[in-house]
């Protein structure tokens, strides 16, 4: 991974929208909702009033409007703050 994020941010990876409901009908592009759990790509190191709690590899539930979203190579992700995080899966 190229990026590196500082202090308290993780950079995460969301989850892929839902395709279909739970009875099988297709859902279009336009009714998708935003994926509110990723998983955690990259940390930084912390601050010195709150380590990282957060590991590489753990799937993680954010807020609905948490983060700032980026492509790199293609791909999406979100980088927020540790205290953005919700839960870990």
């Amino acid at each position: 991974m190229k990026i590196k994020p500082l202090a308290d941010r993780v950079l995460i990876k969301p989850a892929a929208a839902e395709e279909k409901t739970a009875s099988g009908i297709i859902i279009p592009d336009s009714a998708k909702e935003k994926p509110l759990k990723g998983e955690v790509i990259a940390v930084g190191d912390g601050t010195k009033d709150e380590p990282m709690t957060l590991q590489v590899g753990q799937n993680v539930l954010y807020g609905k409007y948490a983060g700032t979203e980026l492509e790199l190579e293609g791909v999406t992700y979100l980088i927020m703050r540790q205290s953005d995080v919700l839960a870990i899966i």
